[in-house]
């Protein structure tokens, strides 16, 4: 599980990075679900959970940027 506060640290193009690798990871766990080899189901909705955290952190930053 990621911590919103260490994400905000983070640069825009790191998130973006973070985002990426997270759907990666969530594809090899949907693979692991249809072959029945995933061993504790809540990796799923965790995973999407990760995938939604970082991506509201990347629209605050954005919505940051066009206020200054």
């Amino acid at each position: 599980m990621l911590k919103v506060t260490e994400l905000r640290e983070l640069s825009r193009e790191e998130l973006i990075e973070k985002v990426s690798a997270l759907k990666k990871g969530l594809m090899q766990l949907r693979f692991q679900h249809k072959t029945g080899k995933l061993e504790r189901q809540s990796a799923l909705k965790e995973a999407k959970r990760d995938i939604a955290r970082v991506k509201t952190v990347i629209t605050e930053k954005q919505k940051g940027e066009k206020k200054s």
